[in-house]
Protein backbone atom coordinates (compact mmCIF):
# COMPACT_ATOMS: atom_id res chain seq x y z
CA UNK A 1 0.00 0.00 0.00
CA UNK A 2 1.64 2.96 -0.78
CA UNK A 3 2.16 6.30 1.36
CA UNK A 4 -0.79 8.17 -0.40
CA UNK A 5 -3.13 5.27 -0.04
CA UNK A 6 -2.46 5.01 3.45
CA UNK A 7 -2.53 8.62 4.16
CA UNK A 8 -6.41 8.92 2.33
CA UNK A 9 -7.22 5.99 4.26
CA UNK A 10 -6.15 7.05 7.47
CA UNK A 11 -8.16 10.72 6.75
CA UNK A 12 -11.48 8.66 5.76
CA UNK A 13 -11.21 6.51 8.94
CA UNK A 14 -10.32 10.08 11.15
CA UNK A 15 -13.41 12.32 9.11
CA UNK A 16 -15.91 9.07 9.83
CA UNK A 17 -15.43 9.00 13.51
CA UNK A 18 -15.30 13.10 13.73
CA UNK A 19 -18.44 12.41 12.35
CA UNK A 20 -20.52 9.79 14.28
CA UNK A 21 -18.97 11.68 17.37
CA UNK A 22 -20.98 14.63 16.31
CA UNK A 23 -23.83 12.33 15.48
CA UNK A 24 -23.69 10.30 18.72
CA UNK A 25 -23.22 13.24 21.38
CA UNK A 26 -25.59 15.84 19.35
CA UNK A 27 -22.59 18.16 19.84
CA UNK A 28 -24.04 22.01 18.93
CA UNK A 29 -22.62 23.06 15.96
CA UNK A 30 -21.12 26.25 17.75
CA UNK A 31 -19.01 23.41 19.59
CA UNK A 32 -18.10 20.69 17.31
CA UNK A 33 -18.73 21.41 13.79
CA UNK A 34 -19.18 17.99 11.44
CA UNK A 35 -16.55 17.44 8.69
CA UNK A 36 -19.22 18.45 5.76
CA UNK A 37 -20.24 21.94 8.05
CA UNK A 38 -16.57 22.54 7.91
CA UNK A 39 -16.37 21.39 4.23
CA UNK A 40 -19.15 24.09 3.34
CA UNK A 41 -16.70 26.76 4.85
CA UNK A 42 -13.82 25.50 2.99
CA UNK A 43 -16.16 26.42 -0.16
CA UNK A 44 -17.92 29.00 0.60
CA UNK A 45 -14.46 31.56 1.92
CA UNK A 46 -12.13 29.61 0.03
CA UNK A 47 -10.55 33.07 -1.54
CA UNK A 48 -10.63 34.20 2.15
CA UNK A 49 -8.70 30.97 3.43
CA UNK A 50 -6.60 31.22 0.51
CA UNK A 51 -5.51 34.87 1.46
CA UNK A 52 -4.50 34.33 4.80
CA UNK A 53 -3.07 30.96 4.20
CA UNK A 54 -0.68 32.70 1.97
CA UNK A 55 0.22 35.27 4.23
CA UNK A 56 0.90 32.29 6.79
CA UNK A 57 3.28 30.28 4.76
CA UNK A 58 5.12 33.02 3.73
CA UNK A 59 5.76 34.05 7.35
CA UNK A 60 6.60 30.06 7.62
CA UNK A 61 8.91 29.82 4.91
CA UNK A 62 10.54 32.77 5.40
CA UNK A 63 11.42 32.12 9.32
CA UNK A 64 12.71 28.94 7.92
CA UNK A 65 14.86 30.03 5.65
CA UNK A 66 16.51 32.98 8.41
CA UNK A 67 16.73 30.30 10.83
CA UNK A 68 18.29 27.62 8.76
CA UNK A 69 20.82 30.35 7.93
CA UNK A 70 21.58 31.84 11.26
CA UNK A 71 21.42 27.99 12.63
CA UNK A 72 23.89 26.79 10.24
CA UNK A 73 26.11 29.97 10.92
CA UNK A 74 25.90 29.85 14.53
CA UNK A 75 26.74 25.75 14.46
CA UNK A 76 29.59 26.39 12.01
CA UNK A 77 30.96 29.06 14.59
CA UNK A 78 30.74 27.04 17.74
CA UNK A 79 32.32 23.75 16.02
CA UNK A 80 35.25 25.84 14.78
CA UNK A 81 36.12 28.47 17.85
CA UNK A 82 36.30 27.65 21.27
CA UNK A 83 35.39 31.14 22.26
CA UNK A 84 32.11 30.96 20.27
CA UNK A 85 31.60 27.94 22.42
CA UNK A 86 31.99 29.76 25.84
CA UNK A 87 30.34 32.86 25.02
CA UNK A 88 27.49 31.23 22.67
CA UNK A 89 26.36 28.55 24.12
CA UNK A 90 24.95 29.94 27.40
CA UNK A 91 23.06 31.99 25.02
CA UNK A 92 21.86 29.00 23.41
CA UNK A 93 20.73 27.15 26.55
CA UNK A 94 19.13 30.62 27.92
CA UNK A 95 17.06 31.52 24.93
CA UNK A 96 15.11 27.98 25.62
CA UNK A 97 14.29 28.44 29.07
CA UNK A 98 12.38 31.85 28.26
CA UNK A 99 9.08 30.57 27.00
CA UNK A 100 8.78 31.20 23.45
CA UNK A 101 4.83 33.02 24.47
CA UNK A 102 6.79 35.57 26.64
CA UNK A 103 9.09 36.84 23.68
CA UNK A 104 5.95 37.34 20.86
CA UNK A 105 4.34 40.41 22.78
CA UNK A 106 8.36 41.98 22.62
CA UNK A 107 8.67 40.90 19.27
CA UNK A 108 5.17 42.58 18.13
CA UNK A 109 5.92 45.93 20.11
CA UNK A 110 9.31 46.09 18.39
CA UNK A 111 9.37 45.63 14.83
CA UNK A 112 4.90 45.69 15.01
CA UNK A 113 2.56 44.18 13.29
CA UNK A 114 3.11 42.89 10.03
CA UNK A 115 5.07 40.36 8.82
CA UNK A 116 8.71 40.78 10.51
CA UNK A 117 7.32 39.93 14.00
CA UNK A 118 5.92 36.60 12.74
CA UNK A 119 9.14 36.09 10.86
CA UNK A 120 11.29 36.57 13.81
CA UNK A 121 8.88 34.32 15.92
CA UNK A 122 9.04 31.63 13.69
CA UNK A 123 13.45 32.13 13.42
CA UNK A 124 13.51 31.98 17.18
CA UNK A 125 11.32 28.49 16.97
CA UNK A 126 13.66 27.27 13.96
CA UNK A 127 17.11 28.46 15.22
CA UNK A 128 17.65 26.23 18.07
CA UNK A 129 16.73 22.93 16.98
CA UNK A 130 18.75 23.44 13.53
CA UNK A 131 22.19 25.01 15.74
CA UNK A 132 21.98 21.99 18.20
CA UNK A 133 21.29 19.02 14.94
CA UNK A 134 24.28 20.71 13.10
CA UNK A 135 27.19 21.54 16.05
CA UNK A 136 26.22 17.41 17.61
CA UNK A 137 26.66 16.26 13.82
CA UNK A 138 29.77 18.38 13.55
CA UNK A 139 31.61 17.28 16.52
CA UNK A 140 30.89 13.40 16.59
CA UNK A 141 32.80 13.29 13.74
CA UNK A 142 34.55 9.68 13.20
CA UNK A 143 38.17 10.62 14.51
CA UNK A 144 39.54 8.05 12.20
CA UNK A 145 38.64 10.59 9.26
CA UNK A 146 40.06 13.40 11.47
CA UNK A 147 43.64 11.65 12.19
CA UNK A 148 43.79 10.90 8.23
CA UNK A 149 43.10 14.46 7.28
CA UNK A 150 45.86 15.97 10.33
CA UNK A 151 48.40 13.23 8.49
CA UNK A 152 48.03 14.16 4.93
CA UNK A 153 48.38 17.86 6.36
CA UNK A 154 44.85 19.15 5.80
CA UNK A 155 43.90 22.51 7.62
CA UNK A 156 41.08 23.44 9.91
CA UNK A 157 39.02 24.83 7.10
CA UNK A 158 39.66 22.09 4.58
CA UNK A 159 38.88 19.59 7.09
CA UNK A 160 35.84 21.36 8.02
CA UNK A 161 34.18 21.99 4.52
CA UNK A 162 35.33 18.53 3.00
CA UNK A 163 34.94 16.00 6.26
CA UNK A 164 33.24 17.55 9.30
CA UNK A 165 30.63 18.97 7.43
CA UNK A 166 29.75 16.57 4.70
CA UNK A 167 30.11 13.79 7.60
CA UNK A 168 27.21 16.03 9.71
CA UNK A 169 24.86 16.38 7.07
CA UNK A 170 22.30 13.51 8.44
CA UNK A 171 21.99 15.47 11.92
CA UNK A 172 21.40 18.52 10.32
CA UNK A 173 18.24 16.78 7.96
CA UNK A 174 17.16 15.42 10.96
CA UNK A 175 17.09 19.25 12.47
CA UNK A 176 15.67 20.53 9.44
CA UNK A 177 12.63 18.60 9.32
CA UNK A 178 12.01 18.97 12.94
CA UNK A 179 12.30 22.65 11.94
CA UNK A 180 9.87 22.53 9.56
CA UNK A 181 7.49 20.51 11.61
CA UNK A 182 7.42 23.45 14.47
CA UNK A 183 7.44 26.55 11.58
CA UNK A 184 4.06 27.07 11.84
CA UNK A 185 3.74 27.04 15.57
CA UNK A 186 6.19 30.46 15.61
CA UNK A 187 4.19 31.96 12.98
CA UNK A 188 0.55 31.48 14.33
CA UNK A 189 1.73 32.81 17.50
CA UNK A 190 2.71 35.76 16.66
CA UNK A 191 -0.44 35.98 14.46
CA UNK A 192 -2.44 35.68 17.58
CA UNK A 193 -0.46 38.40 19.65
CA UNK A 194 -0.88 41.01 16.98
CA UNK A 195 -1.60 40.97 13.31
CA UNK A 196 -3.68 42.05 10.56
CA UNK A 197 -3.70 39.14 8.07
CA UNK A 198 -3.06 35.18 8.35
CA UNK A 199 -4.57 31.84 9.67
CA UNK A 200 -3.77 32.54 13.26
CA UNK A 201 -5.78 35.96 13.06
CA UNK A 202 -8.68 34.68 10.75
CA UNK A 203 -8.70 31.49 14.17
CA UNK A 204 -8.93 34.30 16.99
CA UNK A 205 -11.68 36.35 14.75
CA UNK A 206 -13.91 33.63 13.98
CA UNK A 207 -13.83 31.96 17.09
CA UNK A 208 -14.44 35.38 18.57
CA UNK A 209 -17.78 35.50 16.22
CA UNK A 210 -18.71 31.76 17.06
CA UNK A 211 -17.82 30.84 13.56
CA UNK A 212 -16.31 27.48 14.83
CA UNK A 213 -16.24 25.93 10.88
CA UNK A 214 -14.74 28.43 9.73
CA UNK A 215 -12.38 28.24 12.81
CA UNK A 216 -11.85 24.45 11.96
CA UNK A 217 -11.19 25.51 8.19
CA UNK A 218 -8.88 27.26 8.94
CA UNK A 219 -6.96 24.72 11.14
CA UNK A 220 -7.57 22.51 8.63
CA UNK A 221 -5.68 24.68 6.41
CA UNK A 222 -2.62 25.33 8.44
CA UNK A 223 -2.14 21.23 9.27
CA UNK A 224 -1.88 20.93 5.29
CA UNK A 225 0.23 24.15 5.03
CA UNK A 226 2.68 22.17 8.03
CA UNK A 227 2.34 18.69 6.51
CA UNK A 228 3.53 20.03 3.09
CA UNK A 229 6.42 21.90 4.21
CA UNK A 230 7.47 18.81 6.31
CA UNK A 231 7.08 16.77 3.27
CA UNK A 232 9.02 19.33 1.38
CA UNK A 233 11.91 19.19 3.02
CA UNK A 234 12.01 15.55 4.02
CA UNK A 235 11.81 15.00 -0.34
CA UNK A 236 14.55 17.34 -0.61
CA UNK A 237 16.62 15.54 2.54
CA UNK A 238 16.52 12.26 0.41
CA UNK A 239 17.04 13.49 -2.88
CA UNK A 240 20.08 15.70 -1.48
CA UNK A 241 21.65 12.75 0.90
CA UNK A 242 20.25 9.67 -1.49
CA UNK A 243 23.73 7.67 0.18
CA UNK A 244 22.13 7.38 3.72
CA UNK A 245 20.99 4.04 4.95
CA UNK A 246 16.94 2.99 5.36
CA UNK A 247 16.78 0.47 8.41
CA UNK A 248 12.98 0.23 8.12
CA UNK A 249 11.70 -3.71 7.32
CA UNK A 250 11.57 -5.28 4.60
CA UNK A 251 7.79 -5.88 4.52
CA UNK A 252 7.47 -2.13 4.66
CA UNK A 253 10.06 -1.81 1.23
CA UNK A 254 7.75 -4.31 -0.46
CA UNK A 255 9.13 -7.74 -1.58
CA UNK A 256 12.80 -9.02 -2.11
CA UNK A 257 14.22 -11.03 -4.65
Amino acid sequence: MTALLRGAVTAAVLLGLWQAVVTLTGLPRFILPGPLLVADALQRQAPLLLGHALTTLAEMLLGLLFGVALGMASALALASFRTARRWLMPVLVVSQAIPVFALAPLLVLWLGYGMASKVAMATLIIYFPVTTALFDGLRRTDPGWLDLARTMGASPRATLLTIRLPAALPAFWSGLRVAAAVAPIGAVIGEWVGSSSGLGYLMLHANARMQIDLLFAALLILGLCAVALYAAVDALGRRVLPWLPDTQPAEDKGPTR
